[in-house]
């Protein structure tokens, strides 16, 4: 692969992230049934893949990094549950916008764990990111399913940054590929307690949707994604991952008529533009 294959495989990834919501609304079943059934189809493709590419081998894992698979595969599963939570309540857009806040947040908890000073420019970002869910929200009411269904997205963005800087200390210990596997091992388990029920009552489609989610939105485009960085500065990367909402927005928008409003397309751009300028924010400040 060489830089031109990475930025393609980039984008295939980010778009395959964007159809995680579109899945897990298509699925009838309840939120931990879908997080049981995405890292189980997710640790399944991995275990195939470290066993086919040699680039993939097993390395032992001590017990740092043990402990440190077992806390970062709880806050993943608390991202992909409070996620799906979301898409059921407000719908795929909102959802998918309410988690794209997550490098505001980012910026916050680094601030905090590795005391590193936020600057003005990352400051103005942040307020530029929460004008833009402000308008995203569709109706500030506590009563309002939508409106919690939203702050379940943001929850689950909160959610994606602490996971960011799990990975970000789990990578000095354990390769990403088997990281994922792992966790997605652990999750397998967490969730199975509270999936089991609902398991056999699910349709033959929902078991399609639910390999589908498993093995191209998580593990095919994890794969991706971390093979391409080994060509890519992760800043670059990041610019093709503020694409997950506008595909995430566009096939709701065709495929369940979430039509978005001019106050919501606009505080999308908002997020949007604020997460490409987070992702250069290493070049320039």
């Amino acid at each position: 692969m060489d830089k031109r294959h990475a930025y393609i495989a980039l984008n295939i990834s980010a778009f395959f992230f964007g159809l995680s919501g579109i899945l897990g609304k298509a699925v009838n079943a309840s939120p931990a049934a879908i997080v049981f059934g995405r890292a189980w189809f997710a640790w399944l493709v991995l275990a195939v893949l470290m066993l086919c590419v040699r680039g993939f081998r097993w390395q032992r894992i001590g017990q740092r990094g043990l402990l440190l698979i077992l806390g970062s595969s709880i806050v993943l599963a608390g991202h992909w549950l409070t996620f799906f939570i979301s898409v059921k309540a407000a719908g795929v857009a909102v959802a998918t916008l309410g988690f794209a806040s997550f490098p505001a947040f980012t910026t916050l908890f680094e601030g905090l764990a590795f005391r590193e000073r936020i600057t003005r420019r990352e400051a103005l970002l942040i307020g530029v990111i929460c004008l833009g869910l402000v308008m995203v929200c569709p109706a500030f009411s506590f009563s309002s399913q939508s409106t919690l269904g939203f702050f379940w997205g943001i929850l689950s963005g909160a959610l994606l940054a602490g996971l960011i800087l799990c990975n970000r200390i789990t990578a000095a210990n354990v390769r990403p590929v088997q990281a994922a596997l792992c966790q997605n091992v652990v999750i397998s388990l967490l969730m199975l307690p509270f999936a089991f029920r609902a398991l056999p009552q699910a349709a033959a489609m929902d078991w399609f949707y639910l390999a589908l989610l498993g093995v191209f939105c998580t593990g095919a485009a994890h794969s991706l994604m971390v093979t391409s960085l080994r060509f890519v500065k992760a800043r670059s990367a990041s610019v093709f991952f503020a694409l997950e909402p506008v595909y995430a927005i566009l096939f709701a928008w065709w495929l369940f008529n979430e039509r978005p409003t001019a106050k919501m397309v606009a505080g999308a751009a908002l997020i949007i533009v604020s997460v490409v300028l987070f992702s250069r924010k290493g070049k320039n400040g």
